[in-house]
C-alpha cells in the first residue's frame, strides 16, 4: 500500500457539527457599513416593509443568520431581504477594566425588511426561535417609514455610553481617589458620562461624592 493509498481518518458528524458549528458567524461579525444590518439581498422590491418579529431573548443573532440560509434554500431572497438588529456600542467598565461592546437596544426583537407574501410570512413565523410577528391581532403591521428613520439615526449616533455594572441603593467599594478603601451606596448613575454619585459615611453623615466608573467597583 503506497502513501497515497493510507486510509484516512473517519470524521464523524458531530466533529463535522461542531466544526459547521464554530465557524457560523453572528450578525455582529458581519463586516458591513452597519454591523446593526445583515443583508439577505440587495435586490429592490418596492413592496418590501419593515416588521418588527419577536425572538427568544439573546437569540436574535442566530435567527438571523438562520433566516437568511432559510431564504436562501427556499429562493425568496427577492422578498427576505434584510434583517436589522438594533445595538449601540457602549463602555463597560468591570473590575477597573474598561470594555467596548455592542449591546442590544430592544433584546428579543429583530426588524425585518420584507414583502409580506404568504411564503415569506410563513418562512420568518416557522425560524427556529421566532415567536411571532408584533401587529394587531394575527395581521403582522409594517412600521412606520419615520420610526424606522429614527431607530436608524439612533444606532448610527456616533457618541458611545457607558454601561454601569451596578444599580442605584448598591453598595460598592471606592478603589481610587481621596476616598479609596471607602464602602458606599449608590445613589444616581449617568451612563451617558460615565459617572456615579456614591453616598459616603464621613464623620457620621453621609455625604454624596461623585465618582467615575473606574473609580468604584460592586462589593
Amino acid at each position: 500500500m503506497t502513501d497515497n493509498d493510507q486510509i484516512q481518518p473517519e470524521v464523524t458528524d458531530a466533529e463535522v457539527q461542531e466544526e459547521t458549528q464554530a465557524e457560523a458567524p453572528e450578525v455582529q461579525e458581519v463586516k458591513v457599513a452597519n454591523p446593526n444590518i445583515l443583508t439577505i439581498s440587495d435586490v429592490e422590491n418596492k413592496k418590501a416593509r419593515w416588521y418588527v418579529v419577536h425572538t427568544y431573548s439573546g437569540h436574535e443573532n442566530k435567527v438571523a443568520e438562520t433566516l437568511k440560509q432559510r431564504a436562501d434554500t427556499l429562493n425568496l431572497t427577492h422578498q427576505i431581504l434584510k434583517v436589522l438588529i438594533p445595538t449601540q456600542e457602549k463602555i463597560q467598565i468591570k473590575r477597573g477594566q474598561r470594555k467596548t461592546i455592542r449591546e442590544k437596544i430592544f433584546p428579543g426583537y429583530m426588524l425585518v425588511f420584507i414583502e409580506l407574501s404568504d411564503q415569506a410570512w410563513l418562512a420568518v413565523r416557522t425560524t427556529q426561535g421566532v415567536t411571532g410577528f408584533v401587529g394587531i391581532g394575527n395581521k403582522p403591521t409594517p412600521l412606520p417609514k419615520h420610526e424606522v428613520e429614527t431607530i436608524q439615526k439612533y444606532i448610527t449616533q456616533g457618541a458611545l455610553q457607558y454601561k454601569a455594572e451596578f444599580v442605584e441603593g448598591e453598595a460598592i467599594k471606592i478603589t481610587d481617589g481621596p476616598f479609596n478603601e471607602f464602602l458606599g451606596t449608590v445613589q444616581s448613575i449617568d451612563e451617558e458620562k460615565g459617572k456615579v454619585e456614591v453616598l459616603v459615611s464621613i464623620f457620621g453623615r453621609e455625604t454624596p461624592v461623585e465618582l467615575d466608573f473606574l473609580q468604584v467597583q460592586k462589593v
